[in-house]
């Protein structure tokens, strides 16, 4: 008797029929509501169709303390990854469990209920610490997690009425039960995936021929599109660049599908992670790379996770995942072969040829040819249109001091400079004029100061992605928000930040406004160097201290800067 193929079958989704979803939809409308994050939309819709199968939800208390201390459920189940609906404070005090909610998208569509079982403030440093190795904000999903994350988590489990809309690729878009029954439509037995977050190039293409022949399996591209690290390529231009060398490979054998996963940068936890939500798309093999999904440099320069931690852990638990691990070989250019081999095959005595990430973008950065050995010409034509060389491409300069230090003068003085050179258009996004036209009902509570820094933030972002120049000169006192606008813009352009670094003498002997004045009297509460601290930049790309020196002088070197960054050029 033959054995059903398990990852052909049919999977669990948690969506209801039609017709109760029109039903549970008109009677969601007289719930209470959560409008989704980004992160928590693209959660919702991978526990809905099946991807975080065996989740019913998000996670309840029980699961969330188990899964963060030792990898698996509360009933002993694989799961690596906490998947919690974070909220903020005063939303979870309007709820009590056993509460029903809506949840919806940004757009304010009901995608699902959700039945609150759990409400509890985690251990957020512990969470860090556990499930990324450390408690440390040069992580970016630690940093999400305390500086962006709800201080409240909700569980319980969800209720599916409709997918997430998605108004791209959507010829490309599958769920788990979509790619099972291609597979079975097919005849594949066997699928290996490889994932993702970067545009193709040809050692990517040899390593993925290599992968699927090694493992006699047909092979699946399945790329992250949902949220990645800041400052990766933006899915559109990785996705043009995908479909432009996709008929390189086999038809027969080669698929492509797009993954809406929010990545969280987790390094081995995020590689088991990676292979249940492949399992759940029916997947046998699976592609874990050199460090794969790690985040770069901790906050003392060194790598957050070794080269093959990754590796080593899927394999520790690659029989319960149900996937089979293909190691990602590095694979090098061969000049004497004109081929990619491994890079621990290669004898001694033939030249090796290999572009880093880093030199790739330099190259883009500086409009320097970008070899065919290399790259596809068609990957390349697609990156140099969403990448145009530094001088082209729209940046963000954002000035930070205390009050009186000197920034409005020299951002003032800069504009001028810049628009005296031409080429892109120039804002300046002064502290006192954003005040008055985005902020005007805002006070000076260190929320609303923030949210002020955040609105900068967001309008310098859009200046930068659409090629012109931000020019922002607000105090700006707190490192993680001034952390969360680099964010925003660095998705866009460069962050160029310039810490006017006057001292607090200097700026109270100047105190033009009379404000440290009146600060010292205890007449204007929490300012910024009397009764609030400054929190200096520890790595701003440029520090300038004012005393003694001209604003000519002071704006000239932040030219220079931009100059030598390659943000401008003569």
């Amino acid at each position: 008797m033959q054995m059903p193929m398990s990852n052909l079958t049919p999977i669990t989704e948690l969506y209801v029929s039609y017709d109760s979803a029109q039903k549970l939809k008109h009677e969601a409308g007289n719930l209470v509501s959560w409008d989704l994050t980004p992160r928590q939309t693209c959660d919702l819709e991978l526990l809905m169709n099946g991807g975080f199968n065996p989740l019913k939800g998000f996670l309840g208390e029980a699961d969330y303390d188990s899964v963060v201390d030792t990898m698996r459920l509360a009933d002993g189940t694989l799961w690596p990854m906490p998947i919690n609906l974070d909220v903020s404070e005063d939303f979870a005090a309007s709820i009590e469990p056993g509460q029903d909610i809506a949840l919806r998208d940004q757009e304010g569509v009901i995608l699902a209920t959700m039945t609150v079982t759990d409400r509890w403030t985690p251990d957020k440093a512990r969470e860090a610490a556990q499930v990324f190795g450390a408690d440390d904000v040069a992580h970016p999903a630690v940093n999400y997690l305390h500086h962006q994350a709800g201080k409240v988590y909700l569980g319980g489990p969800v209720t599916g009425i409709q997918q997430p809309v998605h108004y791209d690729f959507k010829a490309r878009r599958d769920t788990p039960n979509e790619l099972r029954a291609m597979f079975r439509k097919l005849g594949w037995r066997r699928v290996v995936a490889f994932q993702t977050r970067n545009p193709l190039h040809r050692a990517h293409q040899e390593l993925t021929f290599r992968a699927a022949k090694e493992a006699q399996a047909n092979l699946l591209i399945h790329p992250v599109v949902g949220m990645t690290k800041p400052g990766d390529v933006d899915h559109f231009t990785r996705v043009r660049c995908y479909e432009a060398v996709i008929d390189k490979y086999p038809g027969s054998t080669t698929s492509m599908s797009l993954l809406n996963l929010a990545m969280r940068m987790a390094g081995p936890r995020e590689a088991v992670w990676h292979g249940l939500i492949r399992a759940n798309h029916g997947c046998t093999h699976f592609i874990v790379g050199r460090d794969h999904a790690g985040p770069g440099k901790n906050s003392a320069g060194d790598d957050f996770y070794g080269p093959y931690d990754a590796q080593e852990m899927f394999r520790k638990y690659q029989d319960e995942i149900g996937v089979e691990m293909v190691d990602f070989k590095h694979m090098v250019y061969v000049q004497e072969r004109a081929q990619y081999e491994p890079a621990d095959e290669i004898e001694d005595g033939v030249t090796v040829l290999n572009i880093s990430g880093t030199e790739l973008r330099r190259r883009l950065r500086e409009g320097l040819e970008i070899p065919e050995w290399f790259s596809f010409p068609e990957v390349v034509t697609e990156l140099r249109r969403t990448s145009p060389p530094r001088a082209k491409q729209g940046f963000t300069v954002f000035f930070t001091g205390l009050s009186g230090s000197g920034k409005s003068t020299i951002a003032n003085a800069l504009m001028v400079k810049l628009m005296e050179m031409g080429g892109r258009p120039v804002t300046l996004l002064d502290g006192d004029v954003v005040r008055k036209h985005l902020s005007s009902e805002l006070g000076f509570s260190k929320e609303h100061r923030d949210l002020n820094i955040k609105r900068i933030g967001y309008v310098a972002s859009e200046i930068t992605k659409n090629g012109g120049i931000a020019i922002c000169a607000p105090i700006a006192p707190y490192t993680a928000t001034r952390r969360a606008v680099r964010e925003m813009v660095e998705q866009y352009g460069a962050f160029v930040e310039v810490h006017v670094a006057t001292s607090l003498e200097e700026c109270e002997r100047r105190d033009r406004k009379g404000l440290y004045k009146l600060a010292r009297e205890g007449k204007i509460k929490e300012f910024t160097g009397i009764s609030d601290p400054y929190e200096e930049p520890n790595n701003a790309e440029l520090v300038v201290d004012t005393e003694g020196l001209e604003v000519d002088n002071c704006a000239h070197q932040v030219v220079l800067k931009l100059e030598q960054l390659g943000l401008i050029a003569y």
